[in-house]
Order: C-alpha cells, then sequence, then structure tokens
C-alpha cells in the first residue's frame, strides 16, 4: 500500500516504514504528525483525489531536524571584475510513516 502527499509545495510517494525528508515542518522530535493533502492512495485499486482523497491521512513520527548538502551559488559577469561566491544549505524535517488511513 502506498500513498502521495503533498507538502512544501512537492510530492511525495510514501508507504507504511518509509523514511523520508520534507522541507522544514517546525514540529518536535519525537512527535505525531499528520498530512491530510493526500493525492492518491493505492492498496488494491488506485483511488485518485480531485484534488485530494477525502478522508485519506497520512500518520507519521517527526525523526528529528537538519540541514542538506550545502549548494554554492556563484555569480559572475566578465569584463567588470564583479564575482561573489555564497552558499545555502536547506533545512528540512526528517518522518517516519506510520500508517495510511483511506
Amino acid at each position: 500500500m502506498y500513498a502521495i502527499i503533498a507538502t512544501g509545495g512537492k510530492q511525495y510517494k510514501v508507504s507504511e516504514g518509509d523514511v523520508i525528508r520534507v522541507e522544514k515542518l517546525g514540529a518536535e522530535a519525537g512527535a505525531t504528525y499528520e498530512f491530510d493533502q493526500v493525492l492518491a492512495v493505492c492498496d488494491e485499486t488506485l483511488t485518485v483525489g480531485t484534488p485530494v482523497v477525502e478522508g485519506a491521512k497520512v500518520k507519521a513520527t517527526v525523526v528529528g531536524d537538519g540541514k542538506g548538502k550545502k549548494v554554492i551559488v556563484y555569480k559572475y559577469k566578465p569584463k567588470t571584475g564583479y564575482h561573489k561566491k555564497n552558499g545555502h544549505r536547506q533545512q528540512y524535517t526528517e518522518l517516519k510513516i506510520n500508517e495510511i488511513v483511506k
């Protein structure tokens, strides 16, 4: 059984027992989090929502927060001596999927 959820402007295909990294949610480690924006659920048959499946939920436990790998942003304009180097580390929340309720 799997579900497709939407969070942080992205879509994730999740199954029970999966550990996923999503955009930072601001929840404490060990807390439970519930996704109600379930776009599709598949157990025996595929149920697709318009835009979400009514009554479907995905329950997860927050494992913790962290930062992703550093992405280097380098700006350069030729013949002017302009160059600028900057880095960015995106914050994420790690979740363990416990249950998919259809």
